[in-house]
């Protein structure tokens, strides 16, 4: 939800869960499937959801009021779809021996100041912006380098050269990937593919707009779940005239995220599979068919109730 980013989620907060999800005995197929689609479903969540913010910029529509849509979009699919995947295998674990040295009591150690990275990320990203009148934007980037900047004083020592070294060894694959479909897409512009889709889109019959929207948006973003969002998003947001857009760009935002489990990239697949050690990415992907139906309902279904869905947005 901080990072606005699937990948960043799934090679940091994932590889933290994934031990613990193993030790309830869930298989590890299951586990990277649920690693996966949390992911997906934490890029779209507020404060910072990408691709919502990739097709307001699109229409002019500025990254305001989203919360509550994103919320709903968001938080009941992420209880629901853990739930049905790992429900059935909960049971007490010895944390201890699942985490060795988890008992070690840091706090205590190093007291509250072990926490400030984390309150310095959290204000910096979301504090600022319950201060009236201020529109400071740091950036995510200058933000969570703040953050670490601070973490390698308050904690225990660690040599700040060698983790720099395994951080950019492990975001290069995955900048290569942004770089090259970024490419891909400004090619797309300039020969015209782009626009035919988006005249595509909007010509499609209203009936054929939801299986459009429910096919296409999630295929293309097997390039990139941005791309998607930036290339598709846009208009089928303006396809959706009448109904409330903010709820609209909500609900299409999930169907650009699943852009991240469709082959042959399937991001937030692969690298979930790497974190539990699994090496066919396919077998974590027959486990998020049925959540991604899921999604694709529930993302409809805001569609259709989205003028009584921006009811219950304040203001």
């Amino acid at each position: 939800m901080i990072t606005g980013q699937s990948t960043a989620t799934v090679l940091t907060t994932g590889a933290i869960a994934a031990p613990v999800l193993t030790a309830c005995g869930i298989p590890r197929p299951k586990v990277a499937a649920i690693i996966a689609m949390s992911a997906i479903y934490g890029m779209i969540a507020p404060p910072i959801s990408l691709p919502t913010m990739i097709m307001g910029s699109g229409v002019d529509m500025p990254f305001s009021g989203f919360d509550v849509p994103l919320l709903i979009a968001t938080m009941p699919l992420a209880i629901g779809v853990n739930l049905g995947l790992a429900g059935r295998y909960l049971k007490r674990i010895d944390m201890e021996a699942v985490l060795p040295g988890l008992g070690e009591n840091h706090a205590a150690t190093y007291g509250m100041r072990l926490f400030l990275p984390l309150v310095l990320v959290a204000l910096l990203l979301i504090g600022i912006r319950l201060v009236p009148g201020l529109s400071a934007n740091l950036g995510i980037a200058l933000v969570f380098l703040l953050g670490a900047m601070v973490g390698t004083v308050t904690g225990r020592r660690f040599n700040l050269f060698q983790a720099a070294r395994r951080s950019i060894r492990q975001a290069l694959p995955v900048m290569g990937i942004l770089v090259g479909v970024g490419t891909f897409i400004q090619i797309m512009t300039l020969t015209g593919i782009r626009g035919m889709l988006v005249v595509t889109a909007l010509g499609l019959p209203s009936l054929w707009k939801f299986v459009g929207v429910s096919v296409m948006m999630p295929l293309f973003g097997a390039v990139s779940a941005y791309g998607s969002a930036s290339v598709l998003g846009v208009p089928f947001l303006l396809s959706f005239l009448g109904q409330n857009e903010i709820v609209v760009g909500s609900a299409l935002s999930l169907f650009a995220g699943l852009g991240d489990l469709m082959p042959p990239t399937a991001l937030a697949g692969m690298f979930a599979a790497q974190v539990v050690g699994e090496s066919n990415y396919f077998r974590v992907l027959k486990y998020t068919a049925l959540p991604a139906l899921a999604t694709i309902l529930w993302a409809i279904g805001m569609i259709l109730l989205a003028n009584p869905i921006s009811r219950l947005i304040p203001g």
